[in-house]
């Protein structure tokens, strides 16, 4: 049989270059794999910062609110409880307009100051003495005190004063009630909502973001960017309404209903007043530093991870090709360059690893010693030339006969053939020994110092069942016992030997 690389050697000098290749994919899938899990983190971490910075500007922006709108509240409370001392309703209308709004009227961004009585009627009036004309019964912050005596201090809706030329305004109102409890009309304070847009104008979040304060019944009080139109408008049915329902304070990512921008959003709920604040940062502007410098080292780390692999596909390419060479000087080391059989030193290995995996499973190995009858007279006869290609005749009759992959054939030495047999018993080898040695004679190539007249051979075939006392040299030695016994017994004979 020739000796050829078989799939499992053809496998394994494959296997070098294949490995550096995807090990160089894999090595570029890492690197591309860290890179994407920093650029994510980094991304996370933009998102992070943006959340705290709408965070600390809802802050300062509520922390503002709350502290006037307590100011004005206290101020509200003293105006209702001095309404009911009779020394100061005794006073003169100017004095008894500064012991009631104690200096208020100077306040920035406040409006009217005004007491109404039960009807809606200014009763007192801290900007004008007499008070002005007019009736704001139709004004929810009278009718929510007339209806509900329990409601304290109310935040109104936004409304433009008929007292102020228009002006965008609040109100922030409380009840008064008459010495039985019944209705007595109520005191008010309007804020304008310029000090909203003040207040969130210095207040910067981007190109595209926004700042809101909205009422708990939907009705937006101010928002930054600042627009007329969206003042008061009832956003109760927006998506981004119900999530700043949902909790006291919270973060979300939407698209606004106002101006169809997706944002991230901050909502926080006052504690002590009906309102919400909500800071909102477009994403566009959180992660446009992202962006460029995502683009940057992805791009940098695709490049590098892309001539990574084809830097490993090069290396693996001449790998490929040094193990090519390498495999053929192998395959000429361990091969007879004459016959195409196993050298002498590849059929020692084969022995050795055949002899120990019988004598692991306990199974028969069995060895052919093969030897043509009479060589040296044939090469004396026809000329070592002549001689060689009868050899590489009687090599391939040998290989041919043998079809198991396990079985393997080697030159000895000169015109001696080995044949390795594993996991076969006597009668199985004696068959084998018996075909080769037919095949040979049937050759009939002319060999006129033999005593058949043509190139014969005898075979001594030897079995053995390996046990710890024993080693593969016992088999040789039994089979070349056998193949003198075949030369001896007239040649072109098999001659066996048993354990």
């Amino acid at each position: 049989m020739l000796s050829l690389p078989n799939n499992k050697n053809m496998s394994a000098w494959l296997m070098g270059p294949r490995a550096l290749f995807w090990s160089g994919v894999v090595i570029a899938l890492v690197m591309v794999s860290l890179c994407a899990a920093s650029l994510y983190q980094s991304r996370q971490d933009a998102l992070e910062r943006a959340r705290d910075t709408s965070r600390n500007v809802a802050l300062v922006a509520e922390r503002d609110i709350e502290r006037n709108f307590e100011l004005y509240g206290l101020s509200l409370q003293s105006v209702v409880d001095e309404l009911g001392d009779p020394q100061v309703m005794a006073l003169p209308p100017r004095l008894r307009n500064q012991v009631l709004f104690d200096g208020a009227t100077a306040a920035k961004n406040l409006g009217s100051m005004l007491v109404f009585d039960a009807s809606g009627e200014i009763m007192i009036d801290a900007g004008s003495d007499p008070p002005r004309k007019g009736n704001f019964a139709d004004r929810d912050y009278f009718a929510v005190h007339r209806n509900n005596p329990d409601v304290g201090l109310y935040v109104s809706e936004p409304f433009h004063s008929r007292l102020r030329n228009g002006v965008a305004s609040i109100a922030l109102s409380r009840r008064v009630s008459r010495p039985d409890g019944s209705f007595g009309g109520i005191a008010l304070m309007a804020i304008n909502l310029e000090y909203f847009h003040e207040l969130f104008g210095g207040l910067s979040l981007g190109q595209h973001g926004a700042i809101s304060l909205i009422a708990r019944n939907g009705l937006m009080i101010m928002r930054q960017p600042y627009d007329p139109k969206i003042i008061g408008r009832d956003i109760s049915n927006a998506s981004t309404f119900k999530h700043f329902m949902s909790a006291p304070e919270g973060s979300f990512s939407d698209t606004s209903s106002i101006d169809g921008v997706r944002r991230q959003y901050y909502f926080r709920n006052f504690p002590h007043l009906p309102l919400t604040i909500m800071v909102a940062e477009a994403e566009p502007d959180i992660y446009a530093a992202w962006h460029r410098r995502a683009l940057t080292i992805g791009s940098l780390m695709g490049a590098f991870a892309l001539g990574f692999v084809a830097l490993s596909f090069c290396l693996g390419t001449q790998l490929q090709r040094r193990l090519r060479a390498e495999s053929g000087l192998q395959l000429l080391a361990r091969t007879d360059s004459l016959t195409g059989l196993h050298s002498r030193r590849t059929l020692g290995e084969i022995l050795e690893q055949e002899w120990r995996r019988a004598k692991r499973t306990r199974s028969v190995f069995s060895l052919l010693f093969v030897d043509i009858d009479r060589f040296k007279a044939y090469n004396d006869t026809y000329g070592h030339q002549t001689g060689d290609d009868a050899l590489a005749a009687v090599a391939r009759c040998i290989g041919e006969n043998i079809r198991r992959p396990a079985d393997t054939a080697a030159r000895y030495g000169g015109e001696e053939f080995i044949v390795v047999l594993p996991d076969t018993p006597p009668q199985g080898a004696s068959t084998i020994a018996e075909k080769i040695r037919s095949a040979i004679n049937e050759l009939g190539i002319e060999h006129a110092g033999s005593e058949y007249g043509r190139v014969t051979a005898s075979i001594g075939s030897a079995s053995w069942t390996p046990d710890q006392d024993t080693d593969v040299t016992t088999v040789i030695r039994a089979a070349d016992e056998a193949l003198y016994n075949a030369k001896a017994t007239g040649r072109n004979r098999v001659a066996s030997c048993r354990e």
